[in-house]
């Protein structure tokens, strides 16, 4: 008897010191950072120029504030592939040698922002972690139940259209704007259009006019958005995947994500399931 309870009570003092262990175990903290393209910000009017003093001095309000998370590691929305390129233009801008209104599409945030904090912080790069695969809402056009999907579109539309209207005509900054946009409300929106709403779309099928890189072979038309949400969801799963070989290849401890705020809510469910991460509230950076 005393052998069983001997044995019982080494068996319980393994397994906790198993769970404590893994509670110690430290986790890599990510940052995801959800933004409206900044690239695609101008219409032509001079107070939609991203360049211009004004919102030059909000994108720099941004970067201050996300400093004091003093990431490791800033991931991009570049591919792996182009890391030399990366490099290349990264090691210009932080030597003095290249502004970012001379890079192709230097208005987009992975120059923005990710370069600028880079420089800030003293990193010695930023990293590529994109996937380049393109489908576009306008894919899905036919189908039974599609005004579920259409109505889900046009409230998105309704919500995000207006204030990007606001920030062009520099009534709202750029910083209040991507403040909202990566408010749990906004992501799930955004997240429920893309990655349930079309599950009740069916009988239909792919728009011609609709953008789609995706070799998926055949198409299952009778659960044809099903389908489509596949052609998101796999792309988000090997952007996914890059993050987490660029986080073991670098041995980072803190990690922050710059991407179109399409991607936040599917990476961020990932990354809640992943027992070796910790997501950092937003909040406590955008307040």
């Amino acid at each position: 008897m005393k052998v069983k309870t001997v044995i019982t009570t080494l068996i319980v003092t393994i397994l906790i010191h198993c769970q404590i262990s893994a509670q110690n175990k430290s986790k890599t903290e990510i940052l995801l950072v959800g933004f409206d393209h900044l690239g695609q910000m101008d219409n032509g009017t001079p107070s939609s120029n991203i360049f211009s003093k004004k919102k030059q001095q909000e994108i720099s309000k941004i970067t201050e504030k996300l400093k004091a998370f003093s990431p490791d590691i800033i991931l991009v929305e570049k591919e792996p592939s182009e890391q030399n390129q990366l490099d290349s233009l990264y090691n210009a801008y932080k030597n003095n040698n290249l502004k970012l209104s001379d890079i192709d599409y230097g208005a987009s945030e992975t120059y923005q922002v990710g370069f600028r904090l880079a420089k800030i912080l003293n990193l010695k790069s930023v990293y590529g972690i994109d996937h380049y695969e393109s489908t576009s809402q306008s894919l899905l056009q036919s189908g039974d139940n599609i005004e579920v999907f259409k109505n889900g579109l046009k409230e998105l539309m309704q919500t995000a259209r207006p204030l990007k209207q606001k920030v062009q005509q520099d009534s709202l900054s750029i910083y209040e704007y991507i403040k909202i946009m990566n408010q749990d409300k906004l992501i799930d929106l955004t997240h429920n259009l893309i990655f349930n709403v079309p599950a009740y779309v069916v009988n239909g099928e792919f728009s011609k006019n609709g953008t789609n890189t995706v070799d998926i072979g055949a198409i299952d038309t009778k659960y044809i958005g099903a389908e489509y949400i596949t052609l998101f969801y796999n792309r988000n799963l090997k952007i996914y995947s890059n993050i987490l070989n660029t986080q073991l290849k670098h041995n980072s401890n803190k990690m922050i994500l710059i991407m179109g705020q399409l991607h936040i809510g599917v990476l961020k469910g990932l990354f809640e399931h992943n027992p070796n991460y910790k997501i950092v509230d937003i909040s406590e950076y955008l307040n």
